[in-house]
C-alpha cells in the first residue's frame, strides 16, 4: 500500500476556512494551523514560565500541527453547524474519528505509536487544553483582522469567540492577550 499520509496532509493549503462568511482575506487550514501551533508554543512556554507548569513543547507543537488533520478528509464544518445540536455534533465527532483512523492507516505500522495519539488529539488533557486556547485566539485573531478591514460579517463572531477565549480563565491566555494579542492590531511600520 502507498503511504500517503503526508501528501494528504499537504492539501490542507486547498481547504478554506469560514466558508459560510464574506473573507476580505481568505485563511486556509494550512495557514490556520501554522498560527495555532505558533500560539499554542507560546502558551506553553508561558504556562511553563510563569505559572509554574511542567508542560512538553513538542507535545503541545504536535498536537498543534495535526489538530485539524482529519479535515483533509472531512473539509471544513462551519462551527454553527458542526454544534447546532448534540445529535450532529456527536455524529460529525464520529465522522471526524474516522477521518482521523483513515490519515493513521496510511503510516507505517512503525510510525504509527509516535503520530497516531497527535492525529486523534489523545494528548494529554493539558495539552489538548493548550491547543483549544489557541485554536480560539487564532479565530479571534482572524477575527479582528477582518474587522479591521472593514468587514463587518465578523462582528457577532469575533463577541462570541472573545467570549470563548476569556471564559477559558487560563493564565496563560491572558498573559497571551494583554502582552500579545495588542500586537496583531498594529500596521507593520507600526510593528517596526
Amino acid at each position: 500500500m502507498k503511504k500517503s499520509f503526508y501528501a494528504y496532509l499537504s492539501r490542507m493549503r486547498h481547504i478554506r476556512r469560514w466558508g459560510l462568511m464574506r473573507n476580505n482575506m481568505e485563511e486556509n487550514v494550512a495557514e490556520h494551523t501554522f498560527s495555532v501551533a505558533l500560539i499554542a508554543h507560546a502558551l506553553c512556554i508561558i504556562r511553563n514560565t510563569y505559572f509554574g507548569g511542567s508542560v512538553s513543547e513538542k507535545d503541545v507543537l504536535a498536537a498543534a500541527l495535526y489538530h485539524e488533520a482529519g479535515e483533509v478528509i472531512t473539509g471544513d464544518l462551519p462551527t454553527p453547524i458542526k454544534y447546532f445540536d448534540e445529535n450532529i455534533t456527536r455524529s460529525y465527532k464520529k465522522i471526524e474519528r474516522h477521518a482521523e483512523d483513515t490519515l493513521v492507516s496510511m503510516l507505517p505500522d512503525e510510525m504509527r505509536p509516535q503520530i497516531a495519539p497527535y492525529v486523534r488529539q489523545e494528548a494529554d488533557e493539558e495539552v489538548r487544553l493548550l491547543v483549544k486556547a489557541a485554536d480560539r485566539l487564532s479565530a479571534y485573531i482572524k477575527c479582528m483582522e477582518e474587522l479591521r478591514t472593514g468587514n463587518r460579517e465578523f462582528e457577532k463572531a469575533c463577541a462570541r469567540t472573545r467570549e470563548a477565549v476569556e471564559g477559558m480563565k487560563l493564565p496563560e491566555v491572558e498573559y497571551f492577550m494583554e502582552h500579545f494579542l495588542p500586537g496583531y492590531s498594529l500596521t507593520l511600520d507600526e510593528l517596526n
